[in-house]
C-alpha cells in the first residue's frame, strides 16, 4: 500500500491556523503568544524523539544493569522525566493548574539537560486553561505523524509568522530562510566553525547543518557552532531552534559591537550574519584599537562599515563570509569610501548580489548580499568580483512579499559555482533557468544578469560595489516593428486615455457639485 505523502508546509499551515485562532480569542499580544506555542512544538519535538529512542531501547536492559538517562543522550535524544511526558500533560484535567504543570514540565527537561539551561519558556501561566487545553490538543494532533527534520521545518514556519505578525520586533530575529539559503550555497559550508555574530534565531546555522547533510550525507562534514546575540529572549529562540534540529553551539548573550566573547579575529572558517543596519550613536571610543577594525573606524555615524570589518577580521586566511547589508554600504563615500577601498584592496570580496524589494517581513527596500573570500588571494581570481543582479529574480508570494523558490536559489548559486569553475548543481530543478543563461554550460557575463568584472574596473566605478554599475540592462529584443510605428501608436492611445481621463474628471466634478447641492 502506498504512503500517503505529506507536505510539512501544509501541517505546519493548519497548526498556525489553529493557534493564530487560539490567540485572537485571547487577550495576548504575537510576541507574548510566540514563545509557549514555539515551547510546546519543541516538547512535542523531544517527546517524539524520545518516544523513539525508549521504542528502540526496549529489552536492552539487564538484571545488573537499567536502561538509565545516558543511553538516551547516548543517542542524541533529550532526557524528559516522565513528568515532562506530552501524553502525561494531555491527561490533565481542565480543572487542574495546566500553566504550572507545563512550566513544571519544562524545568524538569532543562534540570535533566543542563545544555537548555534557562533555555525553554516558563510563561504558561500567562494562559487560560482553556486555550491550554486546545494548543495541546492541537499540537499533539496536528504533529501526531511528523519526525526528525519535519519538527525544525514546522519550528522555522511559526518563527518566520511570528515575524510577520510582530512587525519591526519579528525582523530583529528572524531573516526570510530563502535569503538564507543562497548566503549558504555561495560560501559552501562543508566543514569548520561557523560565527554567526548577530545570530537572531539561528537561522544561518540551521541552514548550514542542512547544506553539510544535504551535500556530505552528514558523514565527513562538522560545523561548530558560535553565535551572538544581544537579547536574551532571542537567544533562548535560537537555542531551542537549534535544538530541535538536532544541534548544539556556544551561543553568548553579547553586544558584538563592544564585546568578543570568542576571540573572534582570524579563527573562523565561515562567518554568516544579517545584522541591523544603518545603527546610529554607536560609541566608538570603546572600539578603538580593537584588532577587529583593521581599516579603521567610520566617521559617519552609521554601523554597516563596523559590521562590514567584523566579519572580514573574524575570517582566517582561507575564511569565507556571507552577510546582508544595506544597498547604501556599496556606495557610501567619505571615510566608508577609505575602509571600502582598503577591503578591495585586501582582494577578499568575491560575489555582490543585488536582491530586489519586499523580500523580508519588515522592510520593503532592496538589500546586497556581500561575499567575502579570504582564500582567493593568490588564486586566478584574486583580482576579479563577481556581481549578479537579481532583483528580477523572485517569486510573488502576495502583494508585499517576495522570496525565491528552490530552483531560483540554485540558479543564483550556480553562477557563482560557474564563475568559480566548479562543478553546477541542478537537484532542485535550475537546469532550465542554467540552459537559458548559459546554453554552453561555461561561464559569460549576461547583461542584467551578471558581470565578473576586474579590480580596475571597479576602480574606474569608485570602488561602487553596486552590481548595476556592472551588469548593465537586458538587451531588449527585436519585434520587428519599426520604432517610429511604435511610437506613432504608443502617442495614439496615449491621447485616447487623455480623453477618457478628462471625461472622468468632467463625471466626477459634476457628481461632486450635485452632492454639495
Amino acid at each position: 500500500m502506498a504512503v500517503k505523502k505529506v507536505d510539512i508546509y501544509d501541517i505546519a499551515d493548519h497548526l498556525w491556523q489553529t493557534a493564530d485562532e487560539l490567540r485572537a480569542n485571547s487577550h495576548l499580544k504575537a510576541g507574548e503568544y510566540a514563545i509557549p506555542v514555539l515551547g510546546l512544538i519543541f516538547l512535542k519535538f523531544a517527546d517524539s524523539r524520545f518516544t523513539q529512542a525508549e521504542a528502540d531501547l526496549e529489552g536492552k536492559a539487564t538484571a545488573r544493569r537499567a536502561i538509565g538517562k545516558a543511553d538516551y543522550q547516548a543517542k542524541g535524544v533529550l532526557y524528559l522525566p516522565e513528568a515532562s511526558r506530552f501524553a502525561n500533560l494531555l491527561k490533565l484535567k481542565e480543572g487542574d493548574n495546566l500553566g504550572k504543570a507545563i512550566n513544571d514540565a519544562m524545568s524538569s527537561i532543562e534540570e535533566e539537560n543542563p545544555a537548555l539551561k534557562g533555555v525553554l519558556p516558563r510563561t504558561y501561566q500567562s494562559l487560560t486553561n482553556d486555550t491550554l487545553v486546545s494548543l495541546l490538543r492541537s499540537v499533539n494532533a496536528i504533529l501526531g505523524d511528523v519526525e526528525g527534520d519535519a519538527f525544525g521545518k514546522v519550528y522555522e514556519y511559526f518563527l518566520g509568522k511570528f515575524a510577520v505578525a510582530e512587525g519591526a520586533k519579528g525582523g530583529e530575529y528572524f531573516t526570510p530562510t530563502p535569503i538564507v539559503r543562497l548566503i549558504v550555497e555561495i560560501i559552501e559550508p562543508f566543514n569548520g566553525k561557523i560565527l554567526d555574530p548577530a545570530c537572531g534565531s539561528g537561522g544561518m546555522f540551521v541552514q548550514s547543518a542542512r547544506f553539510v547533510e544535504e551535500h556530505r550525507g552528514g558523514k565527513a562534514g562538522r560545523i561548530s557552532i558560535y553565535g551572538q546575540e544581544r537579547v536574551d529572549e532571542t537567544v533562548r529562540l535560537c537555542k531551542m531552534n537549534l535544538a530541535v534540529h538536532g544541534l548544539e553551539g556556544q551561543i553568548s548573550q553579547s553586544n558584538t559591537y563592544y564585546e568578543d566573547p570568542f576571540k573572534s579575529v582570524g579563527i573562523f572558517d565561515y562567518v554568516m550574519a544579517n545584522p541591523p543596519f544603518n545603527v546610529n550613536k554607536i560609541d566608538k571610543a570603546k572600539l578603538e584599537g580593537d584588532r577587529r577594525f583593521p581599516f579603521g573606524l567610520p566617521k559617519a555615524d552609521n554601523g554597516n562599515y563596523i559590521w562590514i570589518q567584523e566579519f572580514f577580521s573574524a575570517l582566517n586566511d582561507d575564511g569565507r563570509a556571507g552577510f546582508v547589508m544595506a544597498n547604501s554600504a556599496a556606495d557610501a563615500g567619505g571615510t566608508e569610501l577609505e575602509i571600502r577601498k582598503k577591503l578591495i584592496a585586501e582582494k577578499a570580496v568575491d560575489v555582490i548580489v543585488a536582491v530586489g524589494s519586499n523580500f523580508f517581513y519588515t522592510v520593503t527596500l532592496p538589500v546586497t548580499l556581500w561575499f567575502l573570500d579570504r582564500g582567493k588571494r593568490g588564486t586566478d581570481r584574486e583580482d576579479r568580483v563577481l556581481f549578479i543582479d537579481a532583483r528580477k529574480v523572485f517569486r510573488q508570494i502576495d502583494r508585499s512579499h517576495r522570496d525565491w523558490t528552490a530552483d531560483q536559489i540554485e540558479f543564483l548559486a550556480n553562477i557563482a559555482r560557474l564563475c568559480r569553475e566548479e562543478a553546477v548543481e541542478t537537484r532542485e530543478g535550475s537546469i532550465e533557468l542554467m540552459s537559458a543563461a548559459f546554453p554552453d554550460g561555461v561561464y559569460v557575463n549576461v547583461p542584467g544578469l551578471c558581470a565578473d568584472a576586474t579590480l580596475a574596473q571597479v576602480e574606474k566605478q569608485g570602488w561602487s560595489l553596486n552590481p548595476g554599475r556592472y551588469v548593465g540592462v537586458t538587451a531588449a529584443k527585436d519585434d520587428g516593428v519599426d520604432f517610429r510605428i511604435r511610437l506613432q501608436e504608443l502617442n495614439e492611445e496615449l491621447e485616447g486615455l487623455n480623453v477618457v481621463a478628462a471625461q472622468l474628471q468632467m463625471r466626477i466634478a459634476a457628481n461632486v457639485t450635485e452632492l454639495l447641492g
